[in-house]
């Protein structure tokens, strides 16, 4: 997709995403989104596609690093609960509690048996974030072996993107198959009727980016709120204040 038709179509999603925002803070709603997928798949991007616009007060990004020693002796989800959305807040969840069925499994940080377990749990876990009130919605984003190959060629090849190329992602990149059968076997078991999952096509990033604003607002009713005319005020004059000789430290204009 060229970027002139994308951000000519991303521009009245944005819109709604800020009513959306307003009427999430009028009616305290607890949205809760989780963003999953293969390395590449564009988790970040559309994530950034959807925040970029929107408080981050409202909508906070959740990032979770690799758990200390203590998280690791928690009950498995417990680390992620206090990031769950109070009222008035969207929550986005880059990569989730589902690290555990996804890259854990595959790559042997967890038991074939502990994924099991956590795969037989997290549904009813979900189902009591569901009850609390929490809207959940959750993204799998697909992308082919080429293109996925494409992209982390680039993070290797570009400067701007070698910070998102892990030494995870070299290991794992060789495992799609095994990521394969952890990914059909997650989904099977977490597809729920109160949380279900929606697989999201990603080999155009753009395009993936659009389906998923426009699939996400359709999935919390809200409203356009009315605005009070804004004007802007006059400036208060300057009276006998008279511009300071302080030699400030500007930053060199060199573009």
């Amino acid at each position: 997709m060229k970027r002139k038709a994308y951000e000519a179509a991303l521009k009245p999603l944005h819109e709604e995403l800020v009513h959306l925002q307003e009427w999430v803070k009028k009616e305290g709603l607890k949205v809760c989104i989780v963003f999953e997928g293969r390395d590449g798949a564009g988790k970040g991007g559309t994530i950034k596609a959807i925040t970029e616009r929107v408080s981050p007060r409202v909508f906070r990004v959740i990032a979770l690093p690799a758990p200390s020693p203590r998280e690791q002796s928690q009950m498995y989800v417990q680390r992620y609960l206090p990031h769950l959305p109070a009222a008035g807040e969207v929550v986005i969840f880059d990569r989730s509690w589902y690290n555990r069925a996804g890259v854990e499994r595959v790559m042997g940080f967890c038991s074939d048996q502990q994924a099991l377990e956590f795969l037989d749990a997290v549904p009813l876990v979900e189902k009591a974030m569901v009850k609390s009130g929490i809207i959940l919605i959750k993204y799998w984003l697909e992308v082919s072996p080429e293109e996925q190959t494409r992209r982390l060629r680039a993070r290797i090849e570009d400067d701007r993107k070698t910070w998102k190329l892990s030494p995870m992602d070299l290991k794992s990149y060789s495992r799609w198959y095994d990521y394969s059968r952890a990914r059909d076997e997650m989904i099977a078991a977490t597809d729920s009727e109160w949380a279900p999952w929606y697989c999201v096509r990603s080999d155009d990033k753009k395009r993936a980016r659009l389906n998923v604003i426009s699939h996400l607002l359709a999935q919390i009713p809200y409203e356009h709120l009315p605005r009070e005319p804004v004007k802007l005020p006059r400036r208060q004059k300057a009276g006998h204040y008279q511009e300071s000789d302080y030699p400030f430290r500007f930053v060199d204009e060199r573009f």
